[in-house]
């Protein structure tokens, strides 16, 4: 699985995945239109994007050339595993969150994504 950080602490939220990858997944440093391009080319899977809210500026090229249903936003608060499993099995590919939110979100954001490629519940 190859994934992108973007946004305000994208190198928080890159160095907050590397430890939980496995061995054939990767996450790199990008822009939220070099994961726009790369997400509708199939060259990424996910893009986890950041800024001080976790609505606009996380997700605003990303909305506009994705579409609304594959974007989704957690916005300030800190997302329950319920939410956050809902938001990737509605097919989103992209996410927004507050940069304070990457030690919390990163890790449950990456469990339920690692858990919808093996179909294990996260």
């Amino acid at each position: 699985m190859k994934l992108i950080a973007g946004g305000v602490a994208k190198i928080e939220v890159a160095e907050a995945l590397r430890p939980l990858l496995g061995p054939d997944d990767t996450v790199v440093v990008g822009t939220d239109m070099d994961a726009a391009v790369q997400l509708r080319s199939g060259a990424a899977d996910y893009y986890l994007g950041t800024c001080h809210t976790g609505a606009g500026a996380s997700l605003g090229v990303l909305v506009g050339l994705l579409g609304s249903d594959k974007t989704h936003t957690f916005g300030r608060t800190v997302p329950s595993a319920a939410a956050i499993e809902a938001a990737v099995d509605a097919g989103n590919v992209a996410f927004g969150f507050a940069l304070d939110q990457v030690e919390d979100v990163v890790p449950a954001l990456w469990a339920a994504l690692d858990a919808r490629r093996t179909g294990a519940d996260a």
